[in-house]
């Protein structure tokens, strides 16, 4: 593997036995001992992922708010300071740039936190959308932060030994500015994984320390190092997009089943028309889930059937540790976009049964 960028964790992962990849330029830990049991450990403990690869966007200014609305398909009004909304970005034809966070550091201070592949892409978006004659400020701070994720039922009491405020009745998708072990830190109730838990943003040469603080904080109640194969076997499990599958260039918010992200009520975002449009007049393909009934795993480009005429393929298909059956996620023709449809996956020249059921395929009791 010819080496990537490197998060500043990079020492630690080796030392620990991370098995390293190649994903979106950056050579990251898909696993440390077992996808398996660190998808586990995520269910029922914790798990500690460095994610520091995710791209930070500062955008700031007297006309910021108005500049991100426009540009935005949900709707910054909502936000107050100390809280953190998920949207996504588009193009004129409705096809996705991205899927981001949004936080609101102040009245005109925002960031972006975008998908580390699409980081650069999103940045020359922004700067060619910027109007003439405003007071708008885009920097990259990337390089400066570092990103944990602490995720799992015991990731409240984990961060509570070590966290100088309660993070108690920190509501999901909110923030608090406060300190671990002496460190400054952006703490919020977000993730990915279906789980509760939180994401820790610091400066990027105090990562390694927070890392090991809280990995010792948490190993008495079973916290453990997690790579990118769990982190996508729990975002899976949960019927969470992934950008590069799910979610293109040429896939729209509505195809995917995001339209609770889109807010009708702006006066105007780039590709709202297009998206008004397929509201009105329907949709060609929507995004479903489905569950294998043969032995089987789907896998991403395969195609998807009924009575032998292809009517999409599959996005995203794995084992499901915590259900311990196959599913997949993929676009199918809206004719057949329904619960209970049985469809056909064809694997390897072999068309298989499935079953078209509600997502996610697991939802936390949190």
């Amino acid at each position: 593997m010819s080496p990537g960028k490197r998060t500043v964790l990079y020492p630690k992962h080796v030392a620990l036995g991370a098995k390293m990849v190649e994903f979106g330029g950056w050579e990251m830990p898909v696993q440390y001992k077992s996808i398996l049991s660190e998808h586990r450990a995520v269910r029922t403990a914790a798990g500690l992922f460095d994610v520091s690869h995710m791209g930070e966007i500062e955008v700031s200014g007297r006309d910021s708010f108005a500049f991100l609305q426009r540009l935005l398909t949900n709707d910054l009004a909502k936000l107050t300071v100390g809280q953190a909304l998920y949207s996504l970005m588009c193009y004129p034809t409705g096809g996705i740039v991205d899927d981001l966070l949004v936080y609101k550091l102040a009245d005109e201070q925002y960031w972006l936190v975008v998908n580390a592949g699409n980081k650069d892409k999103d940045l020359a978006w922004l700067k060619e959308q910027l109007p003439a004659e405003q007071e708008i400020r885009i920097r990259d701070r990337s390089a400066e932060i570092g990103l944990l994720a602490l995720q799992g039922p015991l990731a409240e009491q984990i961060l509570a030994g070590v966290s100088a405020v309660s993070v108690a009745d920190l509501k999901s998708f909110y923030f608090v500015i406060s300190e671990i072990a002496g460190i400054k830190a952006l703490i919020s109730r977000t993730g990915y994984t279906g789980e509760a838990g939180f994401e820790i943003y610091l400066a990027v040469d105090k990562t390694p320390l927070i890392w090991d603080k809280l990995l010792q904080a948490g190993q008495e109640v079973g916290l453990v190092p997690a790579g990118l194969g769990a982190r996508d076997t729990l975002r899976f499990e949960a019927g969470l997009s992934l950008y590069g599958q799910e979610l293109t260039e040429t896939t729209t918010p509505l195809e995917a089943g995001l339209g609770f992200f889109v807010a009708w009520s702006k006066d105007d975002f780039i590709g709202k028309g297009v998206l008004e449009k397929q509201k009105k007049e329907g949709l060609a393909r929507k995004l479903v889930g489905f569950k294998m009934l043969e032995r089987g795993i789907p896998r991403e480009g395969y195609l998807l059937q009924k009575d032998g005429i292809v009517i999409g393929q599959v996005t995203s298909g794995s084992y499901a540790p915590t259900l311990e059956e196959n599913f997949g996620l993929g676009y199918v023709t809206s004719a057949h976009a329904f619960v209970d449809n049985e469809i056909s996956v064809v694997i390897r020249g072999k068309s298989l049964k499935a079953r078209i059921i509600k997502k996610p395929f697991y939802k936390s009791g949190r």
